[in-house]
């Protein structure tokens, strides 16, 4: 899943009998600086501290940060991300045939 500013990858976990979701993070210097980047991947971090709960259990969660994710404050972040969480939800929940 994508949107503007980050790129989402999940995968089931593959440790055994974790059910939680864990989270990895990847900024580019496309980025930005160094300070930029870490601003970047804590703003992730926050909003998975968050979300946690909403998110499908025993996944594995990777976001790439796009570089205009630099412009993007925490309500910025919040937003797309939640709307990436959203759709992950709902194909998790859709059957599969």
């Amino acid at each position: 899943m994508s949107s503007r500013s980050f790129v989402v990858l999940t995968a089931p976990t593959r440790v055994a009998g974790r059910s939680d979701p864990r989270l990895g993070i990847t900024a580019s210097r496309r980025v930005g600086s160094a300070v930029v980047r870490t601003r970047v991947k804590r703003r992730i971090r926050e909003w998975f501290r968050r979300h946690r709960d909403a998110l499908p259990e025993a996944r594995d969660i990777v976001v790439i940060a796009r570089s205009s994710a630099a412009e993007l404050d925490q309500r910025a972040v919040d937003a797309e991300l939640g709307d990436v969480a959203r759709r992950l939800r709902s194909s998790a929940a859709a059957p599969r045939t």
